[in-house]
């Protein structure tokens, strides 16, 4: 164990996990953080489609405060920021780029950027979109954590100026997510905020096969699905699916179904917390295809990977259970050993701490 550490966070939301995948992934890691003595303090910006769905307002494993202007924010928290360890801004913060000015003038110990999002941020900045994060401002971070690794990290640091990049996938809290034992209510289920990229996938993989199998049982939950959705009759839809209620969702589905952005699958290696949350619990996984995933969970041995209709429809109903069970047994077991909180915890302190050591970041222990 590294020594304990005095980490701020400034990200999307960890009050509320409505519309977002964000809120799970800070739980996990700070939960793990504070499993490993470290002690957070959590910053996130006061905004009412989050205020009205707050699904954890106070937090017992860290410090939760909200800010309305960046201002009045670093005034207030100025002494903690500056004797802070690390303070790490995440991707989609509201105003991200004055804020990360402003704390950049500030002169603190260590800087970092958590980008939860980072080919969906990668992609925006090829196009000039700096909605939360500036060109010029990768390279004032001491290290650019990112949601993906494998070529994106050179990328960052070759192309975008990042001076150190390092992979932190998502996570998942391991005493939240397992099998609850429920029977079993849906064939197929998905779990995903809308999105218009991935819209197509859930369309040709869950809503084509419930169509062509109209005596099985389907699901999607998730909020901001457009009211023009044509939905099968045998598909059941949840509008909001809060986090107490994911581990007895996917305990009551035969297999669930993992749909990945477009950005994110041209980047490959960017495995979303829902697949780690699905594979706690021990739901069979379904997924699209991208580089990287077959190597964090093997095809056919830890999952199943589809690209058809007629993929997920031969798995609903020719697959023997002995082996769809099989599969969902292997991917707990790997999941459990490398990508809980507290694993993933231990990856950032021990990188936080590795920083003083190197001769380019001499400044942090001045």
């Amino acid at each position: 164990m590294t020594r304990s550490l005095d980490i701020v966070f400034l990200g999307l939301s960890l009050s509320s996990s409505w519309g977002n995948g964000h809120a799970t992934t800070y739980r996990a890691l700070i939960k793990g953080l504070r499993q490993d003595g470290h002690r957070v303090l959590f910053v996130e910006r006061d905004v009412p489609w989050y205020a009205s769905h707050r699904d954890l307002p106070s937090p017992d494993f860290c410090e939760l405060a909200y800010y309305s202007d960046i201002g009045a924010m670093l005034e207030r928290h100025g002494e903690r920021l500056d004797k802070a360890d690390a303070v790490i801004v995440g991707s989609y913060v509201p105003d991200g780029v004055p804020l990360i000015d402003g704390l950049g003038a500030l002169g603190l110990k260590r800087l970092c950027f958590y980008d939860i999002d980072t080919p969906v941020t990668l992609a925006k900045l090829d196009r000039g979109d700096e909605e939360y994060l500036a060109l010029r401002q990768v390279p004032l971070f001491d290290t650019y954590f990112s949601f993906s690794g494998g070529r994106v990290l050179t990328r960052l640091e070759q192309r975008y100026g990042a001076r150190r990049a390092v992979a932190l996938y998502c996570s998942v809290d391991e005493g939240r997510y397992a099998n609850t034992g429920e029977p079993t209510c849906w064939d197929l289920g998905y779990l995903g905020t809308y999105s218009h990229d991935r819209q197509p996938t859930l369309e040709r993989l869950l809503l084509e096969s419930a169509r062509r199998l109209p005596s099985m049982r389907f699901v999607v939950a998730g909020p901001q699905y457009p009211a023009e959705i044509e939905w099968p009759a045998n598909v059941e839809r949840i509008e909001h699916l809060p986090p107490a209620d994911h581990a007895s969702f996917y305990s009551r589905q035969r297999f669930t179904l993992n749909v990945t952005r477009s950005d994110m699958i041209a980047a490959g290696w960017s495995p979303s917390v829902r697949l780690f949350e699905a594979a706690a619990c021990g739901a069979p996984i379904i997924s699209d295809f991208w580089q990287g995933l077959d190597e964090l969970l093997p095809d056919r041995n830890a999952l199943f990977i589809v690209r058809t209709p007629e993929d997920v429809v031969a798995l609903l109903t020719e697959l023997p259970d002995s082996d769809r069970l099989a599969a969902a047994a292997a991917a707990r077991k790997l999941v459990m050993s490398s990508h809980t909180g507290v694993a993933r915890a231990g990856e950032l302190a021990r990188s936080l701490s590795n920083l003083s050591a190197n001769p380019a970041f001499d400044r942090i222990s001045a």
